[in-house]
């Protein structure tokens, strides 16, 4: 995923965005680079002297960690907001009539310094946070929601705006121009320009509250996640874990102060681990311990859903919506809630069909095995994993070995990049980082031009928070100057050291998923960072991430990364075979889980704020029967109390983006394929007239344009083995 909705309001909603979906955590140890300040470390008073008050003297403007400390971003974030407010009141204070040159262009260079710190800022809560800058977090979240709507609410700049825009036909813009103007004229109305007395005022107060739920929610999200993770001191409970899995556990009991083993969960309700646990008693205890975070204590996230869910709901009523879900799908590629939820519905009773025929053959294996107990949530991935091995002779412990990381890196998704577009990688060392372990890229086209800069950060830690992302610290923009700098984060557990990085299929697979964010990031070619990059609609977002995916398992690719970590033997063609063999395997499982929790999105965001429910448990229950997908041996993919997404993140009635997306993708992926496949010809026509355009235009058009016609589901059922079931329909 992308953490990072860029510019979508006056190139600084990204700081709302972002301050609602990052974590809290406990501090952690300084890396050497960039020490931390403590809580009580007096602010820097000469504004000069702080790294933020001019552009990083490094290359490509990259930030300079070396310089920047936690006592920096307080008035650096103050500084931003105060510059910014002067800048639009200069060009409301300009007697001249209205132009794009007098009133669009400052307006989209008022946000630099702002941007230049809370990319950093919220990169930093988001991956090596700690009390300090959740303290800052929560500070500014209010603040930054006051300071948007002194922007968008601002009657003379947005008369200059409603100005140019009833006229833009007149103007002689670019299209680019043009596209900008409208971004922005739908900005303001959207965000309450056209409100007045009482009812400006109620939208200024539901901002506000927002704000401090959905920063409060992501913190209790991961505090929950660390307190949850599972203490052992018995051993027999470990059996089937792996060497690696024991070392990575001890080593962080070991850290925590405690005997024994200390398992910490993923952001997910699944957890990993589940698929080789042979003891049901640490499965039950392992799973159970994810799908109740949130729900209980101080960390206790009910209460702030109802109060969330509500707000918004009156906040789109407000705003002449009927719920928060049509306010926000309005402006998607989906148009309206009604068509996201009919994607989803229909894929809903043949994901359902499938999971349910796959539960029956999990239970017939347990009942073979002489199990006397019903299949659970907390079996499914152990028995499916014996299952996959059974019906197919594969399990993933075939698999690892040939998926090191840097092979995976270096000759997978490089190499794939490369074989597309032409561009190349060199790493550097001499860039500081916020910890050691992040490395730093080089990428140059495929003429010799530095295209950008990007950062990785692989592995999971105490003061990151779950899942994969990527963000940006630089947005590229002609009229600044600046190319990206971008970031690619993952949650790989670290092994001892020594031990090599052998990644699982899902880990193999995020690492070409985040890397296509960031192609869509390094590949923006726009004159303004209001729709530069990965600055698209939500359900656009996910589509080069995810047809990225896809050449990972291309013969050519695969070949050239797969291979054995001790030996550096290719893997072995039948394990490839075995591997296609088993693509669709566990799909039931797969969508069910993801389509649960799109449809629990949908059913939160689609109340209307009369009728609220009281209790967020039961209403996720019920939402669930009601749409078709209950099982009660699958979860949702995330369950509401734990589903940073939606409710701190910026894809509120936004889950469904994935399977919009991956609807593209698959079509995308066929696309390629009848043309050839993996050349030069076809990734360059891709970059140029799909990836490369940021959110400039109608994205739906400008994809018919390259595809020849509109997207097709046919690709994406085929994909994940629903094709009968769908033509039963």
């Amino acid at each position: 995923m992308t953490s990072t909705p860029k510019k979508a309001l006056l190139a600084l909603t990204i700081a709302l965005s972002l301050a609602a979906c990052q974590p809290a955590s406990e501090p952690a140890a300084p890396a050497e680079s960039a020490p931390t300040a403590s809580a009580d470390a007096t602010p820097t008073a000469d504004w000069s002297a702080n790294p933020f008050s001019q552009p990083s003297t490094l290359p490509l403007q990259a930030p300079d960690f070396s310089k920047i400390r936690d006592e920096h971003f307080a008035p650096a974030l103050t500084e931003g907001m105060r510059v910014q407010l002067e800048a639009v009141a200069q060009i409301t204070a300009n007697s001249e009539a209205p132009t794009f040159a007098n009133t669009i262009e400052p307006l989209e260079r008022s946000s630099e310094l702002l941007l230049r710190v809370s990319n950093v800022f919220f990169h930093m809560t988001g991956s090596y946070t700690n009390d300090t800058l959740d303290a800052i977090n929560a500070e500014f979240a209010p603040k930054l929601a006051e300071h948007l709507d002194a922007i968008v609410l601002n009657e003379p700049l947005f008369t200059r705006v409603k100005t140019l825009h009833e006229s833009r036909a007149t103007l002689g813009l670019t299209p680019e121009q043009d596209s900008v103007l409208n971004r922005y004229f739908l900005n303001f109305t959207r965000n309450g320009a056209l409100l007045t007395g009482e009812s400006r005022e109620q939208l200024k107060t539901l901002n506000k509250r927002q704000s401090e739920i959905i920063t409060q929610f992501q913190q209790n999200v991961q505090n929950a996640s660390k307190d949850a993770a599972l203490h052992v001191t018995d051993a027999a409970l470990l059996a089937g874990l792996s060497k690696t899995d024991q070392d990575t556990a001890a080593a962080a009991a070991k850290e925590a102060g405690k005997e024994g083993w200390l398992f910490a969960l993923v952001n997910t309700s699944t957890q990993p681990l589940l698929s080789k646990a042979e003891n049901r008693s640490f499965r039950e205890q392992l799973y159970t311990a994810s799908v109740n975070r949130g729900a209980s204590g101080n960390t206790d996230n009910r209460p702030l859903i109802l109060e969330l869910t509500k707000l918004r709901a009156d906040r789109a009523n407000l705003l002449g919506y009927k719920n928060h879900a049509d306010y926000i799908i309005e402006d998607q590629m989906a148009k309206s809630a009604a068509n996201a939820r009919k994607l989803l519905l229909d894929m809903a009773a043949p994901s359902v069909a499938a999971a349910k025929r796959d539960a029956s053959e999990l239970q017939a294996l347990i009942d073979a095995e002489g199990g006397d107990f019903k299949l659970a949530a907390w079996d499914w991935q152990y028995y499916s994993e014996k299952l996959r091995a059974q019906k197919y002779d594969l399990n993933e412990d075939q698999v690892r070995p040939y998926f090191e990381l840097d092979k995976v890196l270096n000759d997978g998704v490089f190499f794939a990049a490369n074989k597309l577009f032409g561009v190349t990688f060199k790493e550097r060392t001499d860039l500081p980082v916020y910890d050691k372990v992040v490395r730093t890229f080089d990428v140059f086209d495929a003429n010799g031009e530095q295209l950008g800069i990007i950062y990785f950060d692989f592995f999971a830690r105490p003061n990151k928070r779950g899942g994969a992302w990527m963000s940006n610290f630089i947005d590229q923009s002609f009229m600044l100057g600046t190319k990206p700098v971008v970031t690619n984060n993952l949650n790989v557990p670290k092994p001892a050291d020594g031990e090599p990085v052998l990644l699982t299929s899902d880990e193999m697979n995020t690492t070409f998923h985040e890397f296509g964010h960031a192609l869509h990031g390094l590949f923006a070619n726009q004159q303004y960072p209001l729709q530069s990059g990965t600055a698209t609609p939500r359900d656009f977002v996910e589509f080069p991430s995810q047809w990225f995916e896809n050449w990972a398992y291309e013969p050519e690719v695969l070949k050239n990364f797969a291979r054995h970590h001790e030996t550096g033997e290719v893997i072995p063609e039948e394990l490839v075979q075995k591997i296609k063999n088993a693509s669709t395997f566990n799909a039931g499982f797969a969508s069910t889980e993801y389509l649960a929790s799109s449809l629990l999105d949908m059913s939160w965001h689609e109340l209307d704020g009369t009728a609220m429910p009281t209790d967020v448990l039961a209403f996720e229950r019920q939402a669930l029967e009601q749409n078709g997908v209950y099982m009660e041996e699958i979860h949702p993919r995330y369950r509401s109390t734990y589903f940073s997404h939606v409710f701190p993140g910026g894809y509120s009635a936004g889950y469904y983006s994935y399977l919009w997306c991956e609807v593209l993708d698959a079509d995308a992926f066929s696309g390629f394929m009848d043309r050839g496949g993996m050349t030069r010809e076809n990734g360059d026509a891709f970059r140029k007239q799909v990836i490369g355009i940021g959110g400039v235009g109608d994205l739906l058009e400008q994809y018919t344009a390259w595809r020849g016609s509109a997207p097709k589901a046919e690709a994406l059922m085929e994909r994940r083995g629903f094709k009968a079931e769908a033509a039963k329909k």
